[in-house]
């Protein structure tokens, strides 16, 4: 008889991974975490200090509850450990009258009811002039929208868990994940450890976790700025609601101050892609500072349009922009997350409830089938088999 280590493994603490831990711990089932640095590391897609929480979806009206249910769960994280890691300072979308972008927010706003006001161009001109508006210019403000601290998020999900009697090893390089009849292996430097039920949670190094999975999912290269202004009091939270704004050829977002002298925006498209996660290039191209600074000049004037400070991170994207979350085709002994495409830091708290549930009853009553990883093409042969997961982790 195959003796386990615990119910449940998880490959990978950290955005995905802490919050699974945590769901894990609170059921009280047991589970050992892996992860290569440690929770909360900047070196893939939580790092740089806010993410947006936005409830008025452009992605679609079919994530709000999912987002709602995470909005609960990240309140309930702040409240269990007494940090303030959720800000609601409301959201402004900012658009051009009738574009697809607003016509997308409007949709999951009519469809949820969600707490909002529509501001035509003279009240957005007058409420925040902080944005440069054009004629034609308007937006929805999102009342259930704001910004997470990303960084203590994941540490104190994962700290959590351990409270709660869960395990982390960190800075645990694991070598190979390896399926047997009797259980699912996790094999590091220092043992061997068996599970009946795995999740991976291994953010951009997922695709060399999942050989024969078409198509995989792309590395991308993020990279977020900071830039100074001579009058921070205009850009406080009280005052200055995060914001995602199309137009004038731009796409970009922006959240307030946080240290009381730079503000934070950037570019919402990824610049390009990472062949290896292991060797990103941390160093911002140029073509990206000049692309960066036209849109501050062009929208947001009272920012001086120089970068003082830019992070370099990763996320990876699908084919459809959406994540897979859910078994893996060929052993649903194993739950999958991976691929949300630069918009999965919010929606964390859900994301661990499902992983959790599929590890434990398999399946989840969230409205999560639309993340099913089945909806691409699975082509896995006995030889991808053996080798899947030499390289999990590091």
């Amino acid at each position: 008889m195959t003796r386990f280590d615990a119910e449940v493994g998880v490959v990978g603490v950290g955005t995905m991974g802490a919050q699974t831990m945590w769901q894990l711990a609170r059921r009280g089932v047991s589970a050992i975490g892996f992860e290569q640095f440690a929770p909360g590391h900047d070196r893939s897609g939580a790092g740089g200090e806010s993410r947006l929480f936005r409830t008025a979806y452009l992605e679609g009206s079919h994530y709000v509850p999912l987002l709602r249910r995470s909005r609960a769960e990240w309140e309930r994280l702040g409240a269990d450990t007494g940090v303030r890691l959720l800000h609601m300072t409301g959201g402004l979308m900012i658009g051009t009258d009738g574009s697809t972008f607003l016509e997308s927010v409007g949709r999951s706003i009519a469809e949820h009811g969600i707490d909002h006001e529509f501001l035509d161009t003279d009240a957005l001109r007058s409420r925040y002039p902080q944005h440069a508006v054009r004629a034609g210019d308007v937006a929805y403000l999102d009342h259930e929208s704001g910004y997470l601290r990303p960084e203590v998020a994941v540490a104190l999900a994962a700290s959590e868990a351990e409270r709660l009697g869960g395990v982390v090893h960190r800075r645990a390089r694991v070598t190979e994940i390896r399926m047997t009849d009797a259980a699912v292996e996790v094999h590091t430097d220092e043992r061997v450890f068996r599970f009946p039920r795995l999740v991976v949670s291994a953010g951009v190094w997922t695709s060399q976790l999942l050989p024969g999975i078409t198509p995989l999912h792309e590395v991308i290269r993020i990279v977020m700025t900071w830039f100074p202004t001579a009058t921070p009091e205009r850009f406080t939270e009280d005052v200055f609601p995060i914001f995602v704004r199309q137009s004038d050829g731009f796409d970009i977002s922006g959240w307030p101050s946080i240290d009381g002298a730079t503000v934070k925006i950037g570019l919402n498209n990824g610049w390009d892609r990472v062949a290896d996660p292991d060797l990103l290039d941390r160093t911002p191209p140029d073509a990206l500072f000049d692309e960066v600074r036209d849109a501050i000049r062009t929208l947001v004037p009272g920012v001086v349009p120089e970068v003082v400070r830019a992070g370099v991170y990763m996320d990876g994207y699908t084919a459809d922009h959406d994540a897979f979350v859910g078994p893996l085709g060929w052993d649903d002994r194993v739950t999958v997350l991976g691929g949300f495409s630069g918009h999965g830091f919010k929606l964390a708290p859900a994301m661990g409830i499902v992983a959790a549930d599929h590890a434990t009853t398999g399946a989840t009553d969230l409205p999560a089938a639309f993340l099913d990883p089945s909806r691409f093409s699975v082509n896995v042969t006995a030889a991808d088999r053996l080798r899947f997961g030499r390289r999990v982790s590091r």
